[in-house]
């Protein structure tokens, strides 16, 4: 029985490994026409959250009907799709690796991580459409380094949360991102940096690097004030259990409160006899 469920556990791994490789294979050369089952969803969302109408242009995307913003294959977010669907999936694999799990977790995972980027997709390029049409500009920043911060932002706290839900939803426990911040970091940074870097993007020379810097920097600096937090947290825990317990403390306090009253107990007693 145990070599069964090692050979079902080593199988499932091998699917989900799998189909992360093959979906990030197919972003890679997807146009915009091959990946209209996510790029059709996600603008009726922006349309409906917006306002704004849009209507599809074969090979480019969705542009807006007055031609100024186009949401391209760029936009469909399939790089947060494989994170969320590793993350949820290698979570289950992980927490439940004492039994048996079925084959139906692998679907249901899929699901899940293909709402949540229609969910993170949408509030990404409403605020992009906002940002676009308010022409805003910060510091050095120009507005194509912008709208990659703006979405790299939205992607990875769309990932932290998503993080949390899963962990509260499998075993009750809301101060998971406490414990295990880095996580969703490195999931992250496998798919967004690792692949690409292991597949040669880095022969397209600068663009890359530049993008990489923001894909490292930017999670990084959401990450650390949980970290920073959490080590605070363990040590003033640490320092509180570890601190000496003076009787004295408890007791002097009480008699300074006793003495002025004393009377009024020694009196209630009598009237008591």
């Amino acid at each position: 029985m145990k070599n069964r469920l090692d050979w079902n556990r080593i199988t499932q791994w091998a699917v989900v490994l799998l189909i992360v490789l093959a979906l990030k294979q197919y972003y890679s050369t997807a146009s915009a026409d091959g990946l209209r089952w996510i790029l059709a969803p996600t603008t009726a969302l922006v349309e409906l959250a917006t306002g704004a109408a849009f209507e599809f242009e074969p090979g480019a995307g969705y542009i807006s009907d007055d031609r100024t913003f186009l949401i391209a294959p760029s936009c469909a977010g399939v790089n947060f799709l494989i994170t969320a669907f590793l993350m949820l999936a290698v979570g289950k694999l992980l927490r439940d690796r004492s039994r048996n799990i079925g084959w139906r977790f692998i679907p249901a995972v899929a699901l899940v991580a293909y709402v949540a980027t229609l969910a993170a997709n949408t509030v990404r390029i409403a605020i992009a459409l906002r940002m676009h049409r308010t022409l805003l500009e910060i510091g050095w920043l120009n507005p194509d380094q912008l709208h990659r911060v703006e979405g790299i932002a939205v992607y990875f706290g769309f990932l932290l949360l998503l993080f949390v839900l899963s962990e509260r939803f499998y075993s009750g426990r809301s101060s998971t991102l406490l414990r295990r911040p880095l996580v969703p970091l490195l999931l992250y940074y496998t798919i967004a940096f690792g692949l690409p870097l292991v597949n040669g993007a880095y022969h397209q020379g600068s663009s890359f690097w530049e993008h990489s810097i923001f894909v490292l920097l930017i999670p990084l600096v959401l990450v650390l004030p949980l970290v920073a937090f959490r080590h605070y947290a363990v040590a003033r825990a640490r320092n509180a259990f570890h601190e000496p317990f003076h009787l004295d403390a408890v007791i002097e306090p009480t008699r300074r409160w006793l003495l002025p009253h004393r009377r009024h107990f020694i009196r209630d007693c009598e009237l008591d006899h």
